[in-house]
């Protein structure tokens, strides 16, 4: 009896030290390894990192959402599309644009990137805002850091960027909120995009992308632009194939533009694309099971959209958005302004004087008097018919 009441307080202790140290990595030695180097490389307190790490949890739901899903059925461009390209968030989109045009515009002129694939990117990743996220940016990016081998070298990296940019922002670390995968904000930039491609937008000498549209406007422009955005170039272009078997080859080829016209023609593809033009593409695929696949020429704009995140179904998606609510803005403000527009004024005569009656004295009057008709009408403003993807 002894011996089991000695076993039950054994376990009962080897329980309670698991508990009191479960999503605690305070004390693990990787990441107090983590914060010598780091206090050693960026001149950092330990005390205060150590007390940051103190506040920090693991979250295995990161863990979950991070991974990539094994289910072939999962990719669908039916199903994602619909996410995003919906009435509700173009609504949105039009409100944002409204209240951010000008902001919009200065990014454009100054990068070349439109204003619509702006806001598409920042109505994609956040619904203008409405969904930056709710995860501790540090114990999120520490838990990818420390367990998530597959992407542990790049989740330390951007876990070091948090700790730099919250110095450079006067911020604590720990209050900052945002994505499972530590991104931040309106464009949803992980700490090192924001150090090193934010924007100040609105020339107030701070960079916040988390309250500032116009920065968060800004940033995303001059991250587009990093990356090599073709001011005035082409996005993307329907496309048909003859054989779906012979065209996988430059399906496989990657989303880098590296075919030519020439190429596709021989290949059995077929678009606006002529054999003679340089400009290069990559050939996309956009699938739903059990429904055929959709094919498009993407330019090297569409490119530069997968460098914000690597997906194809992603950068179409922002350009559809974009486009949709670039139309519905300007329809609304046709509108608008057609209805602004004031009705011909009525024309009154004038008002017969002394010297009037005197004159008509004699004359024959008219045996019904005649009134004045007016119809003051405003014009309609007409919805323009919907524009096809750029080519």
């Amino acid at each position: 009896m002894r011996t089991i009441f000695r076993w039950f307080a054994a376990t009962a202790c080897f329980a309670w030290a698991i508990n009191c140290h479960a999503g605690d990595f305070s004390q693990r030695e990787d990441v107090q390894a983590f914060i010598r180097d780091l206090a050693q490389r960026q001149h950092f307190r330990v005390e205060d990192l150590q007390a940051a790490f103190n506040d920090a949890r693991e979250v295995p739901q990161v863990i979950k959402l991070i991974k990539p899903s094994t289910d072939p059925n999962v990719r669908s461009w039916q199903r994602y599309r619909p996410q995003f390209i919906n009435s509700a968030r173009i609504s949105a989109g039009v409100d944002f644009w409204h209240w951010h045009e000008r902001a919009l515009t200065m990014a454009e002129a100054r990068t070349g990137v439109p204003a619509e694939i702006i806001v598409g990117i920042i109505g994609v990743e956040t619904i203008y805002g409405r969904n930056t996220g709710n995860f501790q940016t540090l114990s999120a990016l520490a838990t990818l850091a420390f367990d998530y081998p597959p992407r542990a070298d790049l989740f330390r990296k951007e876990l070091e960027e948090l700790f730099l940019l919250a110095r450079d922002q006067g911020q604590d670390v720990r209050e900052y909120r945002g994505s499972y995968a530590g991104a931040i904000g309106l464009p949803q930039f992980l700490p090192s995009k924001i150090r090193s491609l934010g924007m100040d937008g609105d020339g107030d000498g701070h960079i916040d992308i988390r309250g500032n549209a116009d920065d968060a406007i800004a940033s995303v422009a001059s991250y587009l632009a990093s990356y090599g955005w073709q001011r005035g170039g082409r996005i993307v272009m329907p496309a048909s194939v003859d054989d779906p078997i012979r065209a996988q080859s430059l399906i496989d080829a990657g989303i880098a533009p590296v075919l030519d016209g020439a190429i596709l023609q021989q290949a059995g593809v077929h678009s606006d694309l002529k054999p003679q033009e340089h400009d290069l593409v990559t050939l996309v695929d956009l699938v739903s099971p059990g429904s055929p696949t959709e094919y498009w020429l993407g330019f090297q704009n569409f490119y530069v959209i997968t460098r914000y995140n690597h997906s194809s179904f992603y950068a179409m998606s922002v350009n559809d958005l974009g486009h949709a609510v670039k139309l519905a803005y300007e329809s609304k403000r046709d509108l608008i302004s057609s209805d602004a527009t004031p009705a011909p004024a009525a024309k009154v005569e004038p008002k017969k004087t002394v010297a009037h009656a005197k004159a008509d004295k004699g004359k024959k009057a008219s045996p019904k008097g005649h009134a004045v008709k007016t119809k003051a009408t405003a014009k309609k403003g007409k919805t323009p018919s919907h524009k096809k993807h750029e080519k």
